[in-house]
């Protein structure tokens, strides 16, 4: 039997004139996910894309893993090919159910016949159907409103497709379709959730870690790099730089004020972020800040923070308390790592008594004291630019800017 996946766009349905161009996109990533797994044919039709293996060996069991966390798929489901009569349509459905029609006790019908042309209307496939499947298993009952299974036959131009239950998708915009922006990571638990969200709208990642030798190790990077993979697999390659910053928050402590310490380093933060941003060619900066959680994620701490830059800065957690967003970061693969006990920059030279309430012209003072262009420039320069795939990491040399 010939098998095939069918994939339901979602949301994209609703994007009129330029549904096409976000469909196009969409099949790109699927395309760039199934690399490794082999060559797919994909057809678009209404709001269908057809993936169909072409060649036998192809797992669709491996392919169906890879596309689940592919966004702007909303169901996908593996689904039988038959030809488009119903003698065909309920011997494929009989032969490709069977195993699950013996393991469940209830189920309904559902046809779609998007093909008016095709002899018997949407209610009498149904009908004979459920009759075919009852004479074939008899210990089953029908139940419409909570059936166990959900026997799906879409009758289409050139084929019908028979499937059970669809597999629910990773939803959200198909990624780059809504632009690059550049996330903030630091290997805790808040910023790879904030990344894998915005790259669920859409977004293409590139990503900044600060690390700052030797209070931080090659371990806590590690642990950032083995995030931003587990990221990769629903966001595709992420750009990623590692930024030396011990220089600047030694800067920092010796010359500003300790309560102000975590709000300046922010700050400074967002300025090289921006830099790297621009040259890859970002729209906007993403944190994984949650309002209140700490003393540099206070709204007068945040409003500091963001005049250092005049990019937008998104913060998809901010109204999120921590249980939501650990929920979040399991259902990705994210927390066990997240929570490994390394170092990162953003806990060395922690002040004991941070202001909550900063003001921008005390903090502008403050900064008066640096050096400011020569340590931003400097810690650009140490920028090392690593591209993260899937299971892959690939290194290039610092960049310069």
């Amino acid at each position: 039997m010939k098998e095939i996946i069918l994939i339901k766009n979602g949301e994209l349905v609703l994007k009129g004139l330029n549904r096409n161009t976000f469909e196009d996109i969409l099949i790109k990533n699927m395309k760039k996910a199934l690399k490794g797994i082999g060559e797919f044919q994909f057809t678009k039709s209404q709001s269908t894309i057809m993936v169909e293996p072409l060649d036998d060996d192809i797992d669709l069991d491996d392919a169906v893993d890879v596309l689940k966390k592919v966004f702007g798929i909303a169901a996908l489901s593996r689904a039988v090919v038959a030809e488009k009569n119903f003698d065909d349509i309920k011997k494929k459905t009989l032969e490709y159910l069977n195993e699950r029609l013996d393991e469940v006790s209830t189920f309904k019908v559902n046809a779609k016949r998007s093909d008016k042309k095709f002899e018997m209307k949407s209610p009498e496939i149904c009908r004979e159907m459920g009759a075919c499947i009852l004479s074939a298993h008899h210990h089953l009952k029908v139940d419409v409103h909570n059936p166990e299974l959900t026997v799906t036959v879409e009758v289409r131009d050139r084929f019908a497709f028979i499937h059970g239950d669809s597999i629910k998708g990773a939803g959200g915009m198909p990624v780059s379709t809504s632009g690059r922006g550049a996330i903030l990571i630091s290997g805790g638990i808040d910023s790879p959730v904030a990344a894998y969200m915005m790259a669920k709208r859409g977004i293409e990642l590139v990503a900044v870690h600060f690390a700052s030798p030797p209070f931080t190790t090659e371990l806590a990077e590690q642990k950032v790099m083995d995030l931003l993979r587990k990221v990769a697999a629903y966001s595709g390659p992420i750009t990623t730089y590692v930024v030396h910053f011990t220089e600047l928050q030694e800067a920092i402590r010796d010359k500003c004020p300790e309560v102000y310490f975590t709000i300046i380093m922010r700050r400074y933060m967002m300025k090289i972020a921006e830099k790297l941003a621009v040259h890859q060619k970002c729209s906007a900066l993403i944190t994984g800040e949650s309002v209140g959680q700490v003393a540099s994620q206070t709204i007068y701490a945040l409003g500091c923070t963001d005049q250092a830059t005049a990019l937008p800065v998104f913060r998809p957690c901010i109204g999120m308390d921590k249980d939501e967003i650990i929920k979040i970061s399991r259902e990705i693969d994210t927390f066990e790592t997240s929570i490994l006990p390394y170092e990162d920059c953003c806990t060395v030279f922690t002040p004991k008594h941070p202001k909550t309430r900063p003001q921008i012209e005390d903090i502008l003072k403050a900064e008066e004291a640096l050096d400011s262009e020569a340590l931003i420039e400097r810690a650009v320069n140490s920028a090392r630019k690593t591209v993260i795939h899937l299971s892959l990491i690939h290194i290039s040399e610092p960049t310069r800017h």
